[in-house]
């Protein structure tokens, strides 16, 4: 799983202002980390929701990745996916998009979804 993505964030000057003199106190190293805590603190303030909607909506938390042999197993057994993810979602540089298409019914991602150009093609009128 990735240790970061890039997000950015607009903020008003006040806002800014606020966080900058926290940073020259030393109460946060810069601004990233300042921003990283505050929505790590904001979602585990909301987390009980998190794993209600999960639950109830059936999506997986964390990180899921698919290789073609995984693929190919589940073809092979006549089983096809609905892929629901709150996190990362990943398809090897070794899957095509015939295999994906041909095993994954559907793919609704709550966060990233890296797979092959061609493969994120084939599936997209299948990605919510």
């Amino acid at each position: 799983m990735p240790e970061l993505e890039k997000l950015t964030v607009n903020i008003g000057p006040v806002d800014l202002g606020q966080i900058e003199v926290l940073v020259a106190h030393g109460f946060y190293a810069n601004r990233a980390e300042f921003i990283r805590l505050a929505i790590q603190n904001q979602l585990l303030r909301h987390g009980d929701t998190i794993r209600e909607v999960a639950a109830r909506d059936t999506f997986v938390i964390g990180a899921l990745s698919y290789g073609r042999s995984a693929l190919e197993q589940l073809r092979q057994s006549e089983v096809r996916l609905g892929i629901r993810v709150i996190g990362l979602l990943s398809l090897g540089e070794d899957v095509d998009a015939d295999l994906a298409r041909e095993v994954i019914e559907s793919v609704q991602v709550r966060g990233i979804f890296r797979a092959p150009p061609d493969v994120k093609s084939a599936l997209a009128d299948r990605t919510r």
